[in-house]
């Protein structure tokens, strides 16, 4: 039971998505690029002033007609805004505008329709309210024609426009600047959370095979000893078996066992707490502050340096359930990452087909709740990005692969290989290559959030069948999990018999 709610743990984990990126709904990505209608999608900052004073900074979406947008604030005019009579601009508006931005409301005719009635009246912009609180792509029709439109066209989201709606209705004067700064070609946070996803892997696989590697120690004396009663070596992961108790969470079990070091007396004493059993002492210290610690962080969640604590409750999580759950060998671990690399694709990619949107990037981001995104992923804000928003990587891309990378250093400890001879070097390469091209891939397809374990799975465990098979090891990785220990005692020669 305690290994199903685990492996439970792990697919739910996978939930949270890969990366996720960009802010604007694809729904248009088949609509084609036609003469006067093939701009790149982009986000613009509309900076507001209201009567003289600078006021909030709301973001839309570029269209796909009309021309380009500045990139450099500086590039950007101040450009009186104006209530467009008749609001939604399906005809032409009453009064001349002379290069005024025209506000207007989505509904009842093509967005072509209206930048050119906006244009006809001399307008200089168009900025047009949508009906629901998210992004979406103003596209052409195939068949339309006379695209030649002059004037750049700005979707914003209805919270946004709204709020524009009411300044203009109250009788302030109100004026916007459009512009569409640059992203960084290469996103930092991306780096730093490929840097924190890796070693976290690494970290976890360390002290996973530790722990084994004590455990086949103790077991190669009993049988250098001629004991015929072997360990059960539960820590090896041979019997596949998880061992968990009330204690074994996250954030206390890493502290606990780093603390021990320094504090070996209070974590080998022992007292006997009702309805769980025996607690070291040094587990009882550490737990009211591993309690205040995720309090705080629940409580605060909202702050802007909030992700630190997320994070470090996470890389806790992650690296206990690695410690805590064993994969016993080869074949196993590659059903559990085939399963997740399936799951992973469908959420992201075929879900869009069935609910009109991927489902694993709108429940990784949060949409349509008041939260920021589900707890269940790593997350690093993008530091020179002028967008802000943050890079992010579920809990599954991590947690799923790392099993079977610490699977790989158990079997080199107990196989006594060497680094570069053994399986962990060459594992940690493929996982960290499949995640530099899932932020590669990501950056490369208009920020759509991508399925990470669609480039780390063939990675990892492409590599470590193909090592397998060319090193004649692959059996003894796939079924046995550990290299053939021969058991001396059982080969002793027999000594002749003195009849009496």
């Amino acid at each position: 039971m305690a290994a199903a709610a685990v492996l439970a743990l792990l697919m739910v984990s996978a939930l949270a998505g890969a990366a996720a990126g960009g802010d604007i709904v694809h729904h248009d990505d088949e609509a084609p690029k036609i003469p006067g209608c093939n701009n790149d999608f982009i986000l613009v900052k509309v900076q507001s002033w209201v009567n003289g004073k600078e006021g909030d900074e709301f973001v839309g979406v570029g269209a796909r007609f009309g021309p380009k947008i500045v990139s450099k604030e500086k590039h950007a005019n101040r450009t009186k805004l104006t209530l467009a009579d008749p609001i939604e601009c399906c005809s032409p508006p009453k009064d001349k505008v002379s290069g005024d931005i025209l506000l207007v409301q989505r509904g009842k005719c093509k967005f072509t329709k209206k930048a050119k009635f906006a244009e006809a009246a001399g307008a200089s912009a168009i900025v047009i309210i949508n009906h629901v609180h998210e992004l979406y792509k103003m596209v052409c029709e195939k068949n339309e024609t006379d695209l030649d439109i002059h004037i750049p066209a700005v979707l914003l989201p209805k919270d946004a426009g709204s709020a524009l709606h009411t300044l203009l209705t109250s009788g302030n004067a109100v004026s916007v600047q459009l512009y569409s700064p640059d992203r960084p070609v290469v996103d930092t946070a991306e780096v730093f959370l490929w840097l924190m996803a890796v070693g976290t892997v690494l970290g976890a696989s360390y002290w996973s095979a530790w722990s084994a590697r004590e455990a086949v120690i103790e077991q190669e004396k009993l049988l250098k000893d001629g004991h015929e009663g072997l360990l059960n070596v539960e820590a090896g992961g041979s019997s596949g078996m998880v061992d968990i108790n009330v204690v074994s969470a996250g954030l206390q079990t890493c502290l606990v066992a780093l603390l021990s070091r320094w504090f070996k007396r209070a974590a080998e004493s022992f007292v006997k707490v009702p309805f769980i059993g025996a607690v070291s002492h040094l587990t009882l210290a550490v737990c009211p502050f591993c309690i205040a610690f995720a309090v705080l962080w629940a409580v605060f969640r909202q702050l802007p340096y909030a992700w630190i604590g997320q994070d470090i409750l996470g890389i806790t999580l992650i690296v206990t359930v690695i410690q805590i759950v064993r994969v016993p060998n080869l074949k196993v671990g590659s059903v559990l990452l085939s399963c997740a690399f399936l799951y992973d694709i469908f959420w992201v990619f075929v879900s869009k087909r069935w609910f009109h949107e991927s489902v694993m990037i709108v429940v990784a981001r949060g949409d349509k709740t008041d939260e920021d995104g589900v707890p269940m992923l790593l997350k690093i804000p993008r530091m020179f990005d002028p967008w802000g928003g943050y890079s992010i990587i579920g809990f599954g891309d991590i947690l799923l692969p790392g099993l079977v990378v610490a699977f790989a250093l158990r079997y080199d400890f107990v196989a006594k290989k060497s680094l570069q001879s053994g399986y962990f070097l060459w594992s940690m390469v493929a996982y960290g290559s499949g995640l530099l091209i899932t932020y590669v891939a990501l950056n490369l397809m208009d920020g759509h959030g991508q399925p990470a374990l669609l480039y780390i799975v063939p990675f990892t465990l492409g590599t470590l069948i193909t090592l397998g098979w060319k090193r004649g090891e692959l059996q003894n990785l796939w079924t046995r999990g550990e290299p053939e220990r021969v058991c001396t005692h059982m080969h002793m020669p027999l000594l002749p018999v003195t009849p009496n």
